[in-house]
């Protein structure tokens, strides 16, 4: 790319230090144009002056082509973009890809002889010294496109600091000779519609545009291949100055450079004069407003929490943000729009986005045969960076956040009692009004003696009834009584393998201890009235793992990774595992089934127009400072998730769901309503509700059974 540079003296990394402007310039051509003939005679000087190790290197990475950085495009499973990552957005394409105009345009305006040279031009160095010495000073250059490619490829590729972009653009023999050593390679490895098309994917057309793909995009809205004269023209005559010739700050100036562009298209003979005229009368074209295109998940919009876990996903499988940002990936994602529309939609019915200091998050994950695809992930939070409006960045979807799942870790007494035949659905259980347990703690209920952990139901309830009719009411005695009979440790174990996989993390629970081995190690009763904070994604893959028979996979964001050059590049999935009773699961699906006809659950069903069957579970934690629903069909099942996530945790009450001093928030609320808001609207994309089959051995436990 030429410019005009003016001056009296000794430019800046003059290889003359100290001589006027034009000796300068007059020396320095004339010893560029000494050396620059010996590569198309022998090459014999040039090697001994520039072919150093560094040359080679350089040459190399030219050659391969392989470091030019390229956009990378995460898309739904339809193939909607959700967001681009890039350091310089580029999208390479092919030669049948650029129109031929374009090609046209910047061989005319910046290389008339492109055809005709051997990568330098030496007819148009001699031309520019003439035109250097007539204007007193270095008026033009003379560098082709193979060395502009050169020069532009180690600028914007190969340099990594300022020094590097210096000794790219600096005024010296030593630079021009290096430059023109790696043309003279570069033309003869490649065909000249190689070299041009290599040529309009590198360079920068302004906008934060790099290559000509991404120019189309940007000023006009359309594609590479699309360009008609008039466009064509107008981006190649913008190679000269991004800045000075920019349509949107200097329509007039770009108007004129385009212009000159399709006189000289006319000279060259690429376009005849009517065509020229007409191209002329032309106005410049561009969209209204430049088409950026900005990089990172915050383009996502209500999907920028699934977006950023995407990149965490990636980044655990090698594929970090920064390979993304360089490396022209398309990464298609389990992502369903319509359930994530439906999500999206149902958590902000039951919290407004701005609600100071409380949040609703909803994850949705189909089974399939292959794993547990995150199908949605949705909170009632706007993502994005304007905390004044209650936006953020955090990702309450998918970390351990709020103060508990309340009653919904009940299912895991339950499933760990049908696993050990310890009860059967059609038994009865207790319910007195109030427990005191040894083993398990301490504390708990008013008036606990020392030594005991003490539990009380929320309210009145029968004092029998079915294990069924339990998990659908919610008593919280008769499932203490259960985990004590099972075991605390084989209760949480069994929570970690269905799908709270964290809580086997060290630091879980406190700085060095997991939730694990705090829970195994003191007893901890209250484990089964869930009041520890929660992963919303990790809850729905406990019930993605129930509807799944028992069989636990890792959540799954991706479908397919494809690199630059289109091979897949798809993690690897880790395998799934068979972690409960494939009957016992399908005994506890069943027996979930009662909440949302009769249970804790039934009102919300209604509200939202579900009448088909459905495993479900609510749950609220003591302190009502968060509440949770879980609840599956055959083929989609997701948690719901009401916390507070603001500076400070108070108790929550309901319509609006807001921070309150007495709170009356339960799972049957504002989670239950936005699961089946949600459920209604997407079952049948998923096959409809359904409930398992049950082995008549898992009506009664084995005490019954005798």
């Amino acid at each position: 790319m030429t410019g005009p540079h003016k001056t009296g003296k000794a430019a800046p990394g003059s290889p003359f230090p100290g001589l006027p402007g034009l000796l300068a310039a007059v020396l320095l051509t004339a010893v560029v144009l000494t050396l620059a003939a010996v590569p198309l005679i022998g090459g014999a000087g040039v090697a001994t002056v520039a072919a150093d190790e560094t040359l080679s290197s350089d040459l190399e990475d030219i050659d391969a082509n392989r470091s030019l950085p390229l956009v990378s495009t995460v898309t739904d499973r339809e193939g909607n973009v959700l967001a681009r990552f890039y350091n310089q957005r580029r999208y390479q394409v092919g030669s049948d890809q650029i129109s031929q105009h374009v090609k046209d345009a910047v061989v005319a305006v910046e290389d008339r002889r492109f055809l005709d040279h051997d990568g330098v031009d030496v007819r148009g160095t001699l031309r520019a010294l003439a035109a250097n010495v007539a204007g007193g000073g270095v008026e033009q250059g003379a560098s082709t496109i193979d060395q502009q490619y050169v020069k532009n490829y180690l600028l914007l590729i190969d340099a990594e600091d300022d020094t590097d972009r210096d000794a790219a653009t600096e005024t010296s023999v030593t630079r021009k000779l290096r430059e023109m050593k790696l043309a003279v390679d570069l033309d003869r490895n490649y065909s000249k519609d190689e070299i041009l098309t290599r040529y309009l994917n590198l360079i920068s057309f302004g906008r934060g545009a790099y290559g000509i793909e991404a120019a189309a995009r940007t000023y006009f809205g359309t594609s590479a291949a699309e360009l008609d004269v008039p466009r064509a023209a107008l981006l190649a005559g913008m190679v000269q100055s991004t800045t000075a010739l920019d349509p949107y700050d200097h329509p007039d100036a770009a108007l004129e450079r385009r212009n000159i562009v399709l006189d000289s298209m006319v000279s060259t003979g690429v376009l005849s004069p009517s065509d020229r005229d007409a191209a002329a009368s032309a106005p410049l074209g561009v969209s209204e407003t430049p088409s950026t295109e900005p990089s990172g998940c915050i383009s996502a919009d209500d999907a920028g929490f699934f977006c950023d876990y995407v990149l965490d996903y990636l980044g655990s499988h090698g594929i970090d943000e920064a390979v993304l940002s360089e490396g022209g990936y398309t990464v298609k994602t389990t992502l369903d729009p319509a359930v994530q529309d439906a999500a999206v939609a149902a958590v902000r019915q039951q919290a407004a986005p701005d609600a100071e200091g409380v949040s609703v998050a909803s994850d949705f994950i189909a089974p399939t045969d292959d794993g547990h695809e995150v199908v949605a992930m949705a909170s009632s939070r706007r993502y994005g960076l304007d905390e004044d409006a209650g936006q953020t960045v955090l990702p309450l979807t998918h970390s351990t956040v709020g103060n508990g799942a309340g009653s919904v870790f009940k299912i895991f007494a339950a499933a760990q009692a049908l696993s050990e035949g310890v009860i059967g659905l059609d038994d009865t259980v207790r319910v007195p009004a109030r427990v005191e347990v040894s083993g398990m703690g301490e504390g708990g209920a008013e008036g606990c003696p020392p030594g005991k952990y003490c539990v009380e139901n929320s309210g009145p309830y029968r004092s029998t009834m079915t294990l069924r009719e339990a998990l659908a009411t919610s008593p919280n005695t008769p499932f203490i009584e259960l985990a004590q009979k099972v075991g605390v440790g084989s209760m949480v174990d069994l929570a970690v393998k269905l799908g709270l996989r964290s809580y086997a993390e060290p630091g879980s629970f406190d700085a060095d201890t997991s939730v694990v081995d705090a829970v195994t190690a003191t007893g901890m009763g209250s484990f089964v009235l869930g009041p520890l904070a929660v992963d919303p994604l990790e809850l729905a893959n406990v019930s993605a793992s129930l509807a799944d028979h028992g069989r636990w996979c890792p959540p799954t964001p991706v479908l397919k990774v494809t690199d630059r050059s289109g091979k897949d590049v798809t993690p690897e999935v880790g395998g799934c595992e068979q972690v409960l009773d494939r009957k016992a699961a399908d005994a506890l699906a069943v027996g979930l089934g009662g909440d949302a006809g009769d249970g804790t659950a039934a009102a919300a069903a209604r509200s939202a127009g579900w009448s088909g069957p459905v495993s479900a579970k609510t749950g609220t934690t003591e302190s009502n400072q968060s509440a949770a629903f879980l609840g599956f069909i055959p083929g989609l099942a997701g948690a719901t998730y009401a916390f507070n996530d603001g500076g400070s945790v108070q108790q929550l009450c309901s319509s609006p769901l807001r921070q309150c001093a007495s709170g009356d928030l339960f799972g049957g609320g504002e989670p239950a309503r936005a699961f089946f808001t949600t459920l209604t609207a997407t079952a049948g994309l998923y096959g409809g509700g359904a409930l398992p089959e049950v082995d008549r051995s898992f009506l009664h436990g084995r005490d019954s059974r005798r």
